[in-house]
């Protein structure tokens, strides 16, 4: 296949994917539930950092930290106390346990009470002229493990390239965040962080498909992967290259 032939093959399955029909059986249909951007920001980041294994499993257990929350993320996450936090102990997802639940809800109050939007925990760490998110990601892997209090084994739930991991959860979130196009699937509420400086979320299917396209060659599905996979894709479009992902995925799950 040519590259002619396979943007032409990327192109059809973005405009095929990227409406709001995907909304519906995917996680970020979560934050589309709320309209005030502190309540999508922490339901999208918590349901993205839970978005592994079946997406119907996945919705289900972010609507169960919904009503834990009585409807309302942001002001549960801002005025909880102490008390509030027993029916917490018993949510779990698959690796995901009550201390990691806990961990989430205290760093969220503390960087909230200071905040009015998650954006800044990312943009702070990176310049509009960085090549992408990279920066950004490790510099809130630091921030959030950052209180005194910060369990050890929490650390696996929010990925980092600085152990080489490919951060498909948290490049999914940045993609959900800062995306602009007037498609409705992605929010584009951030603009300190730029669409150009994306990175791909390389999860199984993305992989799949890539390698069968003959976009990404690198046997392991790291961090060096994803940088590769973008690198390929952005040579079909340099300022929003990760779009593609709509492409991919689709191809991959919905096909």
């Amino acid at each position: 296949m040519t590259d002619a032939e396979l943007f032409e093959v990327l192109e059809s399955a973005v405009d095929r994917y990227n409406r709001p029909s995907f909304i519906e059986s995917d996680p970020i249909s979560i934050p589309h539930r709320f309209d005030r951007l502190a309540d999508r920001e922490i339901m999208g980041f918590w349901v993205a950092m839970l978005a592994w294994g079946q997406r119907k499993t996945i919705i289900n257990k972010a609507e169960e930290l919904i009503r834990l929350m009585d409807g309302a993320p942001h002001d549960f996450v801002v005025n909880h106390q102490e008390e509030d936090l027993k029916p917490f102990l018993d949510f779990k997802h698959r690796t995901f346990q009550a201390i990691d639940t806990l961990y989430f809800l205290q760093f969220l109050q503390w960087y909230y009470r200071q905040h009015d939007s998650l954006e800044d925990a990312f943009a702070r760490f990176i310049s509009p002229e960085a090549a992408d998110v990279g920066p950004a990601l490790g510099g809130f892997h630091e921030l959030f493990f950052s209180l005194e209090a910060a369990p050890q084994r929490t650390r696996k739930h929010i990925a980092t390239p600085a152990r080489k991991s490919s951060c498909k959860r948290l490049n999914m979130f940045l993609r959900w965040m800062v995306r602009q196009d007037d498609r409705g699937v992605d929010f584009g509420d951030w603009r300190r962080i730029q669409p150009r400086q994306l990175l791909m979320p390389l999860d199984v299917h993305v992989d799949r498909v890539a390698r069968q396209l003959g976009l990404l060659e690198r046997k392991q599905r790291d961090w060096r992967a994803v940088l590769e996979l973008t690198d390929r894709v952005r040579a079909f479009d340099t300022q929003d290259p990760v779009k593609y992902d709509f492409a991919l995925f689709g191809i991959g799950v919905l096909q």
